[in-house]
């Protein structure tokens, strides 16, 4: 039915009407089913799976984690359905800017086709997504951002996506245009900034976004695999991540926890598995205590596995931006022994030579695994490494959600513990530089901790650190809590035998 405007001026409302499995279109909102009640929810994507219409959706004023594919009798249409604005005509001023940045970006093509083909040392990244025959990712291939991270801000990426893949034998490296760089550049720089975040808006951003810097590519981004089967657990991934596309038709694809390697039907997999020979991560053993053990794995030396790692964790994390190479990164997989072998339970991984001084690029707990204390041993662990190093540490940003509530933890745990016990020793005052030189933090990193705890005074012309009585409190309340449930630690003892490992140039770089 044609839908109808019940807004008074036409422009603001949506508007609202009936409609017909035929009707429906990307940005309408209907009520769609949801453990037994009915949510609002804006229609994301539409494909035809096993012939039925099935429709992603996202529920208002949910975590984007719940977007999810419905079929097409979970959505009520007896009720009207708001249809999506018409999109409104851009002023002149802003049709002269695009005009002007097309005329330059033909001066660029001009310029790049004249100029000669490029060697293979100079090729842009791909993500290990895709198989070498997948045809529509070659259509669609876009150069992906470059630079030395694994994870980069979303707000000053150049690249607009990062499909990508294999590169496909006899594939010319002249084919990826410059130009695409070039308009991302141009959108970067024309994209507005944002101020600062208040505390509520922070809150709320984290509780439906997902994140706090969100790359708006990827949020577009349909998550592609229904569920995955890891060891003895079913999970629901969170977010998309550029597995081989035929994996998208499939119900449970099975990934083996040893090699991480991937499967689309149950008979492969139990094949893989009687002729899978590996045990643990293909790393050294640099820490074992009772409970877990700690791997240290070259992307250089194990590629195959560390971008299986990658693919596995871009499910769970929607701001990690996948590269083809993981030769200048070191990962660091934490797991838990059993009789069959090495479990893995989260990693997280860092640059070999970071010129910003960051000690963890990505970090992850893998879902079955969270809520269980394993994550602030992560944490805990990127510390150690930067103390036997000599060097204060930090996590790149930006973090993830839970990334960033993990290190808020971490952070206000440790630097109240070691105030409040220099106070009960009755010992001097301790400056900020000293406070972040024994924890191996940066000095931002103690600032924003003790400004988020509302710990900074200003007193006599002089900034002062206060334990207040709700800091205090808490730390009494998480002490209680641990007696009850016990308190995952590491012993920092243990590494004393591990040294930081040196490796050459090209060793440090991307394999171009």
């Amino acid at each position: 039915m044609a839908p109808r405007n019940d807004g008074v001026d036409g422009g603001e409302e949506p508007e609202r009407g009936h409609a017909t499995l035929a009707t429906l279109r990307i940005g309408t909102k209907a009520m769609v089913e949801k453990d037994g009640e009915k949510r609002k929810a804006e229609i994301l994507s539409i494909q035809s799976r096993k012939g039925r219409p099935t429709f992603y959706v996202h529920y208002q004023e949910f975590n984007k984690r719940l977007d999810e594919w419905v079929s097409a009798d979970r959505l009520d249409l007896s009720q009207e359905v708001e249809w999506p604005l018409p999109e409104k005509p851009e002023p002149k001023s802003k049709q002269k800017q695009a005009q002007s940045k097309a005329q330059q970006v033909s001066k660029t093509d001009s310029k790049a086709n004249k100029a000669p083909k490029r060697a293979r040392s100079t090729t842009v990244t791909r993500e290990p997504s895709e198989a070498p025959g997948d045809v529509s990712a070659k259509a669609s291939r876009r150069p992906s951002q470059q630079g030395g991270k694994e994870n980069r801000d979303p707000t000053v990426t150049i690249a607009t996506e990062d499909i990508g893949g294999t590169p496909l034998a006899g594939e010319d490296d002249s084919t990826i245009d410059l130009v695409d760089m070039q308009e991302a550049a141009i959108a970067a720089k024309a994209a507005p900034e944002h101020a600062p975040y208040s505390r509520e808006e922070e809150i709320e951003k984290l509780r439906t976004g997902g994140s706090m810097t969100q790359n708006q590519t990827e949020i577009s981004r349909v998550r592609n695999l229904e569920r995955i089967q890891m060891g003895g657990y079913e999970i629901e991934p969170w977010y998309f991540s550029p597995y081989p596309a035929e994996f998208t038709d499939v119900d449970l694809v099975y990934i083996c926890e040893m090699c991480l390697g991937y499967f689309g039907s149950a008979t492969q997999f139990r094949r893989h598995r009687h002729k899978c020979q590996l045990f643990h991560p293909p790393g050294n053993e640099i820490y074992r205590d009772a409970n877990v053990s700690f791997f240290e794995i070259d992307g250089r030396r194990q590629r195959t596995w560390c971008r299986n790692l990658c693919l596995l964790s871009k499910l769970f994390l929607d701001h990690k931006t996948l590269y083809y190479d993981v030769d200048p990164f070191l990962f660091y997989c934490m797991t838990v022994r059993s009789a069959h072998g090495h479990h893995l339970v989260g990693y997280f991984s860092k640059e070999k030579e970071s010129a910003e001084g960051y000690n963890v690029a990505c970090i992850l707990t893998l879902p079955q695994h969270q809520r269980k204390g394993y994550g602030k041993l992560l944490i805990q662990f990127s510390y150690e490494l930067s103390k036997i190093e000599g060097k204060l540490g930090s996590p790149e940003k930006p973090l993830s959600d839970l990334g960033l509530l993990g290190y808020r933890a971490y952070w206000q745990e440790v630097i109240v513990d070691i105030l409040a016990e220099r106070e009960a020793d009755g010992a001097p005052t301790l400056s900020i530089e000293d406070l972040g030189q024994s924890l191996a933090m940066t000095t931002n990193d103690v600032l924003h901790t003790l400004q988020n705890l509302n710990m900074l005074r200003y007193n006599n012309k002089n900034h002062v650190v206060v334990l207040t009585d709700a800091v205090l409190e808490q730390r009494e309340r998480l002490k209680e809590k641990e007696k009850i449930k016990g308190k995952r630690f590491l012993e920092g003892s243990l590494l004393r035998d591990w040294k930081p490992p040196v490796f050459a140039a090209s060793a440090r770089t991307w394999n171009w």
